[in-house]
């Protein structure tokens, strides 16, 4: 199977649908608490969220495609973070022109580290991997079961497998809120895979504009090494490709499990995502 070949373009497309999917949970929030904190802003073809102290939601990403933004649109986004107490995260994608990352250094950004976006094509001459696992169960979620996704989904970022490059955890409590305004979103389908009956893992996906995001996946610690992961990335890109979607990304740590899980079923790296971070002054 032959890679995706990433121009520009697709480039782009992918970025903005992670921009369209970071707004999501925000607008939940907003629609629910009107006079909170949180906000929505689109610059220069990016878009920064705010939701709430801590989140792991807090973030401009999709900068970089359309230019760099006026000095004094980003300095109104620096001001709101700042007031809120919150260090400003930009996620660049490593395509984009380089003036883009020595503009963001002379603010006084400095790189945190970085994530890989993984794809696989969807097309119908490209056979999916057909192994399945008789002993591990996935399907939807049901809506009675979201309760016990949410917490599964946050016990099991909270405890991530030791391979390859670690990420910042954050604190349970902003954790589990956001992982609640994920629940509530629209346009998500979320999975949940058993052994034995026992809830093991649970995933997401997410179509936007012929791109499925394969997104919110986690294996319970006492359920890894079984395959989980692998049934619920088969699972999602079936139904991804019978929905139509021509092409399947997913973000993971450089050297981690769920990248050499996804290496395994197809995927292969396109691009890695910047991680900049400039402190609340």
């Amino acid at each position: 199977m032959t890679p995706p070949f990433v121009s520009g373009a697709l480039a782009e497309r992918i970025e903005r649908a992670e921009a369209n999917l970071t707004r999501v949970p925000v607008r939940v929030m907003l629609a629910e608490r009107p006079h909170s904190e949180a906000f929505v802003e689109e610059i220069a073809g990016g878009v920064a969220v705010y939701v709430a102290p801590y989140s792991p939601l807090n973030k401009l990403i999709g900068l970089g495609f359309a230019g760099l933004p006026h000095d004094e649109q980003l300095a109104g986004v620096e001001q709101k973070f700042q007031q809120r107490g919150a260090a400003l995260q930009v996620e660049v994608c490593t395509l984009v022109d380089g003036a883009c990352f020595e503009y963001l250094s002379r603010r006084g950004y400095v790189l945190h580290g970085h994530e890989n976006v993984l794809g696989r094509a969807l097309t119908d001459g490209d056979p999916l991997p057909a192994q399945r696992n008789p002993a591990i169960e996935v399907r939807p979620a049901l809506p009675e079961e979201l309760p016990s996704w949410i917490e599964a989904d946050v016990t099991a970022s909270l405890c991530p497998d030791e391979q390859g490059a670690l990420p910042d955890l954050p604190a349970r409590e902003p954790l589990l809120e956001t992982m609640q305004l994920f629940a509530r979103a629209p346009d998500f389908q979320r999975y949940i895979a058993r052994i034995d009956g026992e809830l093991a893992g649970v995933a997401e996906l997410r179509l936007d504009d012929g791109i499925a995001q394969l997104c919110g996946a986690a294996t319970l610690p006492h359920f890894r090494r079984r395959g989980v992961q692998t049934q619920l990335l088969q699972q999602r890109l079936a139904d991804a490709r019978e929905a139509g979607a021509e092409l399947a990304v997913m973000t993971a740590q450089p050297g981690s499990k769920s990248q050499e899980n996804a290496l395994r079923v197809g995927f292969s790296l396109l691009y890695c995502r910047a991680n900049l971070v400039r402190s609340p002054r």
